[in-house]
């Protein structure tokens, strides 16, 4: 786990996001988060096996790939036995706090990227130009300015929110809508085009849907 120093950003479409930039990335919003720490890698098959005793993934043979094929639900399961094993209080990132880890942290005020950690998506990302069409090993790709690997490709990765509008004023370790019936996922995948990788880009899906393009990274 790294730590990410909190702070103010600007989350949404920022001007380097450029023109790709979907409506659902706006209105920009300045959101101020305190310190907390976020998984260097996506959770691998290796750490999922360990913990649940089976591997759902479909891409297989490299216990270091991320485990994928898992809902928001069974991610739920995941964590409350892991915490249960360490005694700690893993869960999923708030979306905001996966952007602004995604963006660098405190150094996004420094380095504005549309990637995590690069403005050349082949650095940084697994996505559907130069996968192959499969997920890869963690920790094969650059890191960006916290350390942090796969933020942009590779798996698409589940957070806790429910997928709701963006509101325009400032907030402060927001947590997303009250309710909802989809959950946000970010990053993008090995199956994703250059644009669906940004740090902003956003996505979301039922809690129990599920594919090879969905995993999950921790935060606590």
């Amino acid at each position: 786990m790294i730590k990410v120093e909190g702070g103010t950003f600007s989350m949404g479409a920022t001007s380097e996001q450029g023109s790709f930039a979907d409506n659902d990335e706006k209105p920009i919003h300045s959101v101020t988060l305190s310190d907390y720490h976020i998984g260097e890698t996506e959770v691998t098959q290796e750490l999922w096996q360990a913990v649940m005793g089976s591997n759902p993934s479909w891409f297989k043979g490299d216990n270091q790939r991320p485990v994928e094929s898992v809902s928001w639900k069974a991610c739920q399961k995941f964590i409350k036995k892991l915490n249960r094993l360490t005694g700690k209080e893993f869960r999923l990132p708030t979306e905001a706090e996966w952007e602004y880890a995604a963006r660098g942290g405190k150094y996004s005020k420094d380095y504005v990227y549309k990637y995590s950690g690069s403005n050349d998506a082949d650095e940084v990302a697994w996505y559907g130009s130069n996968s192959g069409g499969k997920t890869h090993s963690v920790k094969t790709k650059k890191a960006n300015e916290l350390g942090l690997y796969d933020m942009s490709g590779n798996v698409r990765e589940w957070c806790n929110d429910w997928y709701g509008d963006y509101q325009s004023n400032s907030q402060t370790n927001p947590t997303g809508p009250s309710r909802g019936e989809r959950r946000v996922h970010r990053g993008g995948s090995w199956s994703s085009y250059s644009w669906d990788v940004r740090v902003s880009h956003r996505n979301y899906g039922t809690p129990s849907s599920h594919g090879s393009i969905l995993g999950l990274r921790l935060a606590l």
